[in-house]
């Protein structure tokens, strides 16, 4: 179902459930926004193939949800550490690609 790192490899194996679990691995408790932004990423993902890093992303969450939701700093703060990994990961994403 995922590879070594957790990443989904199947996507309609996602669902916000399997997103909280993920969450939770980090200690992070999804709220309704983190969803909303969840699903903002697999629309890109959809539409461009790939997962976004944090540039598209901030475009996309800000197009999608309006500009204060697209702030790299509220992302950071929703989703602490390296924030495109952890949305691609709770997302059920590939890794972004310029993420180390």
């Amino acid at each position: 179902m995922g590879n070594s790192e957790n990443y989904l490899n199947n996507l309609p194996d996602w669902t916000p459930e399997s997103a909280e679990q993920q969450a939770a691995q980090q200690d992070i408790v999804l709220t309704s926004a983190h969803i909303d932004i969840l699903m903002v990423a697999r629309a890109f993902y959809g539409e461009f193939g790939f997962a976004p890093s944090m540039r598209p992303l901030c475009k996309s969450v800000a197009d999608s949800l309006g500009v204060e939701m697209g702030r790299s700093i509220y992302l950071n703060q929703q989703f602490p550490g390296s924030t495109a990994k952890l949305v691609a990961l709770f997302a059920g994403l590939p890794k972004p690609k310029n993420c180390l």
